[in-house]
């Protein structure tokens, strides 16, 4: 068994408190502490507990990890590396997978195999290019979380139409730099291949298209802010771009200036949820996929600082 994310004994002052407050601060907030109590990870003196009782002084508090994501595993169609995903919804014309950081979404330079198309070869369809059969929209490499995939050509169709429209509502969860002067605000600024930099993409450039990016803080930290972010438009890097235009860049994010701390190994960027009326059965689809566990620890390390 993996060792315990936390293994305490209450002290005489805590007496009295409920189980969720208590554990609000190691667990970094009181909705986490929740949630995992919920799940059945916490004990007390080895019975699992709710998070309305109370703890006693010399009570024995243990939390266990959270399991990682159960990621299904598929090999590419021309046996490269294998793309690992999760199918959080599935219907007949389409479905919704949630990608981990490190899978590439379609074949690209440098990355010709092992891609997210390559493993949903034999369930998506749709589209012109028939090495990203069904993609409506895709994340970069290191963002994590939910895509929308086509099964067949009408709902491709259908699909990319909703988002031409801005009817695919697409939320991320993004830890910046800084503080951002206004609680929440529009960037609204057009992106694309940097002048400088062909690599990277940028505000500064010579073949601008039309680029538009909401935010919200969620939470407030000494020198850190969790954002919601809503897309309007879905140009390359245009989170990550329109963040470090604003002089506040993604946490984590080596390519555009974005501060290297909380442990981060990549951007602190995912795609937290997708809503949208399906367009072909008229059903109303709202998914929803939880911070993984990199970046949940990146906000505890966050909050901590903040204390």
């Amino acid at each position: 068994m993996a060792d315990p994310e936390f293994d305490q004994i209450v002290g005489h002052d805590s007496t009295g408190m409920r189980l969720d407050q208590y554990l609000a601060a190691p667990l970094g907030s009181r909705a986490r502490a929740a949630r995992l109590i919920g799940a059945g990870l916490v004990t007390v003196d080895g019975r699992s507990a709710q998070k309305r009782r109370s703890v006693t002084g010399g009570q024995r508090v243990v939390v266990l990890p959270e399991p990682e994501p159960d990621w299904a595993e598929a090999v590419s169609t021309d046996d490269g590396p294998a793309a690992y995903f999760r199918v959080v919804y599935e219907v007949d014309h389409l479905l919704v997978v949630d990608k981990p950081t490190g899978v590439v979404v379609h074949p690209a330079r440098g990355h010709q195999t092992g891609t997210l198309s390559q493993a949903l070869a034999d369930r998506a369809a749709g589209g012109e290019d028939p090495y990203r059969a069904g993609i409506v929209h895709r994340l970069d490499r290191d963002t994590s979380g939910l895509l929308v995939v086509a099964k067949s050509e009408q709902a491709h169709r259908e699909l990319k139409a909703l988002l031409q429209a801005r009817e695919l509502r697409r939320e991320y969860l993004a830890l910046v730099d800084g503080v951002p002067p206004a609680h929440s605000g529009t960037i609204d600024a057009p992106i694309g291949r940097d002048r400088s930099d062909r690599v990277l993409h940028s505000i500064d450039t010579a073949t601008p298209r039309e680029a538009r990016t909401h935010f919200e803080a969620v939470e407030t930290f000494a020198h850190a802010t969790l954002l919601r972010v809503v897309l309007d438009t879905g140009r390359t890097h245009q989170i990550r771009v329109h963040m470090k235009a604003i002089e506040h860049p993604v946490t984590g994010d080596r390519a555009y200036g974005g501060a290297m701390k909380y442990g981060l190994k990549r951007q602190f960027l995912h795609a937290a949820r997708l809503a949208f009326t399906d367009p072909i059965s008229g059903e109303d689809v709202d998914v929803s996929s939880p911070l993984p566990h990199d970046l949940e620890a990146a906000l505890t390390l966050a909050r901590a600082e903040s204390d």
